[in-house]
């Protein structure tokens, strides 16, 4: 008798189209494996593919999601990167190993999990095995599927592309996953963070390490800002909100400052006043996410310095409905969908 998971699928755009379903556990072909998944997380990438499509072309029925931890139960042929009982996390990217990313001009590359792939909200998957890199052996799976999108997101920006050192400022706005997980990097690497944020997580944030914290809300933040800096402003800025917010940025940032554009919660068209961005020699980079390589490189950071990702609530897997309203609702890290208790497949 095939054995059976679950698994969830939308058979067209929209939270009512969203499904989960009983499907036969599949099996790896050549170079593929089957992985076991032990937790996913979620994104708000993933609650605007559900909801809106995203303007993504997806081959119904789509199972949404793209970041897990799990353990190798079987292999295809010729499969050789894993053996059977290795816990693994994925690549959010897959098909970026290093270098520059693929695409042109023209036609920017999106090929993502969950999205131009389909995604890894069931119990079992099967990817290729370049798909995925090995998970941190001090994490569980929750923490370990936090890495795949949001903190190579962070890491990306502040080590791969921005270089971060020790005596550099670093801004921080907002307490979401990405946002957490650059607290946490700058720190790392000596540099000074400032975190601006609600607030009721003032002090969460300072627990986290953060030199210095402002509430979001108060009119003269930025006056507040310049005042903690010696008038020098951020020397890097994750720039977690995107539309008029880029503004506020520019004018936060220090001569020669870098911001690096991640979210879109405040809309995709982005704006700016462009005095301050040309006087002060502001760079505003582009960040998607990151590559396998960089993935690899920010696990190893992960293991040999013992940092924790901060998880801000775990639902199972049926209550996927219920994790993505809690997107909405003032994050102060991940969310994870927990799908530990389900057993490996027998021989």
């Amino acid at each position: 008798m095939t054995e059976m998971m679950q698994r969830w699928e939308m058979d067209g755009i929209g939270r009512n189209r969203l499904t989960l379903r009983e499907r036969p556990i599949p099996a790896p072909r050549r170079h593929e494996v089957l992985v076991n998944v032990g937790a996913v997380s979620l994104n708000h990438r993933d609650k605007m593919v559900i909801e809106g499509g995203r303007g993504l072309t997806l081959d119904f029925p789509f199972t949404p999601g793209s970041d897990l931890a799990g353990r190798i139960v079987a292999t295809g042929d010729d499969a050789e990167r894993f053996a059977v009982g290795d816990r693994v996390i994925s690549c959010f990217t897959p098909e970026w190993i290093d270098g520059a990313r693929a695409g042109t001009a023209r036609i920017p590359a999106y090929r993502t999990l969950g999205g131009f792939f389909a995604g890894v909200l069931a119990e079992y998957v099967v990817l290729p095995e370049d798909w995925l890199v090995t998970a941190p052996a001090a994490l569980d799976d929750a923490q370990a599927s936090t890495l795949p999108c949001a903190a190579l997101t962070a890491w990306f920006a502040l080590v791969e592309r921005g270089g971060v050192r020790a005596g550099d400022t670093v801004l921080i706005r907002g307490t979401g996953g990405v946002a957490l997980f650059g607290l946490q990097f700058a720190k790392l690497h000596g540099a000074t963070v400032l975190v601006s944020c609600s607030p009721e997580k003032i002090d969460r944030v300072r627990g986290l390490g953060a030199d210095h914290a402002i509430d979001r809300h108060q009119a003269n933040w930025l006056e507040a800002l310049y005042a903690l800096t010696d008038n020098r402003g951020a020397d890097h800025i994750l720039e977690t909100v995107g539309g008029t917010y880029l503004g506020q940025s520019v004018q936060a940032a220090a001569v020669g400052g870098r911001i690096y554009q991640i979210g879109a919660l405040d809309g995709f068209d982005i704006s700016s006043p462009a005095m301050p961005l040309m006087m002060k020699d502001v760079t505003v980079q582009g960040i998607g996410t990151g590559h396998r390589r960089a993935l690899e490189d920010m696990v190893r950071a992960v293991a040999l310095t013992g940092m924790t990702p901060v998880i801000d609530s775990r639902f199972p897997l049926a209550d996927l409905p219920d994790a993505l309203d809690r997107l909405n609702a003032g994050l102060f890290g991940k969310i994870v969908i927990d799908t530990s208790d389900i057993a490996s497949p027998r021989p």
